[in-house]
């Protein structure tokens, strides 16, 4: 049985991995539980999992979960996150935080030489050097959990990295795929968090459809799979059955694919290297024999071409990309941008920012909060 924490338990990622543990009690013990703020479904997941530890890092809320819960170690706040992430005897921790708040637990994590399954790319995006080199020294194996990166893992099974000719990340398109350029103007929040495909919180929802979240993946993948980024190529695929591809030297071509669904690349995390049952995904491919594949076009999802722009430069560049994103999709959320502003304010704080090539903790830190300055200073609210 694996003994398994999971940061961000009432999200999205984190609600689908209690499930996937639901369906294999006898596989998973869950150890730990942190979330935000939202401490009513904190509760109801406490009381069903009996976890050792629970974490809510609203202070404000620490009481409400010490008066709902029989958790006997019961924390809260950043030292309380952190503390979580310092545990021994864990085989596994989910970091799902969403954004940039997720890399000082995520090095916590790969410090205390736990594997760590890795929904937040933030982490990757903005400090990839130093997370990978601090993995390989503390021998910390890094289980990706976006479909497409879980896609490549396993075409990798078997095979070797210096082996690829090219990765392949195939992207939905979202839900302004086929919408003109002249019209992005006039999108509303509503229309931008209603994915086709994907179910997926806020955050998420917002960057598929500025394809923003396919820019981070081509940076994840960059340091994953230790590739350069003329190796990696995006392409839209309405579907979402084909998840991403290795094309190899030899001219082979491995693609997985699966029915749009979470659970499977979380299981796979938490299961690797073996594979569990999960119920009701009998895949069917007569019902998928129109599987399109086509160029994407980065002039009109700009937000693509700023992240090559952003690792290619290197440096302090991909973090100021991050921090800069994180904020413009709350400000756009917030409806106090449009959401073709928010390719704009990206580029403009990336660059008005003083350029660092090889960033330390404390200068991504640094930058993360001069962009936090620079992009509030011109949206007070």
């Amino acid at each position: 049985m694996k003994n398994i924490g999971i940061l961000g338990s009432t999200g999205s990622i984190g609600k689908q991995t209690l499930d996937v543990i639901s369906n294999h009690p006898e596989k998973f013990n869950v150890r730990f539980l942190a979330a935000n703020s939202n401490a009513e479904i904190l509760v109801s997941q406490c009381n069903k999992f009996n976890p050792e530890f629970v974490c809510i890092y609203d202070e404000s809320k620490y009481q409400f979960l010490k008066k709902n819960t029989d958790v006997k170690n019961i924390l809260c706040g950043h030292k309380g996150l952190i503390d979580l992430c310092e545990l021994s005897g864990l085989d596994v921790v989910l970091n799902a935080i969403v954004g940039y708040k997720g890399l000082e637990p995520t090095i916590k994590i790969i410090e205390s030489g736990t594997d760590i399954a890795l929904s937040n790319k933030e982490s990757i995006v903005q400090a990839g050097h130093i997370v990978m080199k601090l993995a390989k020294l503390n021998n910390v194996n890094i289980f990706p959990v976006d479909s497409e990166h879980s896609a490549l893992w396993q075409c990798l099974v078997g095979e070797e990295n210096n082996q690829i000719k090219k990765i392949i990340l195939t992207a939905s398109g979202g839900p302004f795929r086929t919408l003109p350029k002249n019209e992005f103007d006039n999108i509303t929040v509503s229309q931008a968090l209603n994915h086709p495909n994907w179910s997926m919180g806020n955050k998420i929802s917002i960057d598929s459809a500025t394809m923003m979240n396919k820019g981070f993946e081509m940076i994840e993948a960059f340091w994953l799979f230790n590739v350069s980024p003329h190796q990696i190529q995006i392409v839209v695929h309405p579907q979402s059955i084909i998840h991403s591809m290795i094309e190899y030297i030899d001219g082979s071509i491995k693609a997985q694919l699966s029915t749009p669904n979470m659970k499977i690349p979380i299981q796979y995390a938490l299961s690797y290297p073996e594979r569990y049952k999960l119920p009701d995904f009998d895949f069917n491919i007569k019902e998928f024999s129109n599987l399109e594949l086509y160029d994407v076009d980065m002039e009109k999802f700009s937000c693509i071409a700023l992240a090559f722009d952003a690792i290619k430069k290197g440096g302090s560049n991909p973090v100021v990309l991050n921090v800069a994103n994180d904020l413009a999709v709350e400000l756009f959320l917030n409806k106090k941008i449009k959401f073709n502003q928010i390719p704009e304010l990206i580029k403009d704080a990336m660059n008005n920012h003083k350029h660092i090539d090889m960033p330390s903790l404390s200068d991504i830190l640094s930058i993360t909060k001069s962009t936090e300055n620079y992009i509030n200073s011109r949206f007070k609210s």
